[in-house]
């Protein structure tokens, strides 16, 4: 069955950095588009980055344009979301996304 578990988050001072990763199993990796979703607290879940199967393409919100960078590794199955000049409205639950399929999601938390 599909399986993403994320790692990577925490507590980190403002301006700070942090490296989300997802390692993924149960499914041909490198044949799928990835996604990083994150959740507030009160907030509705929100698309924060998007890659596509080979790495090509990429796609990112607004909000964190210029700040976030998704990447991929096809040979390790994992997708990654490095982070930096952290904010605090950055805080919220991250999630890996496949089509179909979600990450338990890992807390990350912007706060001095």
């Amino acid at each position: 069955q599909v399986q993403l578990v994320e790692s990577g988050g925490g507590l980190v001072q403002p301006g700070g950095s942090l490296r989300l990763s997802c390692a993924a199993s149960g499914f041909t990796f490198s044949s799928y588009a990835m996604s990083w979703y994150r959740q507030a607290p009160g907030k509705e879940r929100e698309l924060v980055a998007h890659i596509t199967s080979a790495g090509r393409s990429t796609y990112y919100a607004d909000s964190v344009k210029g700040r976030f960078t998704i990447s991929r590794d096809n040979a390790k199955n994992t997708v990654y979301l490095q982070m930096n000049s952290l904010k605090p409205e950055d805080t919220a639950v991250y999630y890996c996304n496949a089509p179909g399929s979600w990450g338990q999601g890992i807390q990350v938390t912007v706060s001095s």
